[in-house]
């Protein structure tokens, strides 16, 4: 796990910013250019550069230059690193969860609580 660390913390820091996760969205759809990824966000285009550069970085997506066009496209397995890691999360809390309802419910058919 501890070598997975640094590739989640970088997923998980670019996924923090909602304009990245905005470009992620945007990216399900399909691989976009870096000027089709920049025209609906209200942000200059050097600024949209860095939110891909981090998510590049972080793995979550990759980008292409071919001529003048640099398109960007989701990398899936970064992200099923992330799902992956959140998915063990829910599974150990609901478990948790389930423990304490049960002992809960011990009590109060031991007439512990009202």
């Amino acid at each position: 796990m501890l070598n997975d660390s640094a590739t989640l913390d970088r997923a998980f820091q670019a996924l923090s910013d909602p304009v990245r996760r905005g470009i992620l969205a945007r990216l399900s759809c399909g691989p976009a250019s870096v000027s089709e990824l920049a025209m609906p966000l209200p942000i200059s285009l050097p600024a949209v550069m860095q939110h891909l550069k981090a998510l590049e970085q972080s793995g979550l997506v990759r980008s292409e230059k071919k001529g003048r066009v640099r398109t960007v496209q989701l990398e899936p397995k970064a992200l099923g690193a992330a799902e992956e890691w959140i998915v063990k999360r829910r599974t150990e809390w609901e478990a948790q969860l389930d423990r304490f309802e049960a002992h809960l419910a011990t009590l109060k058919n031991d007439g512990v609580t009202q």
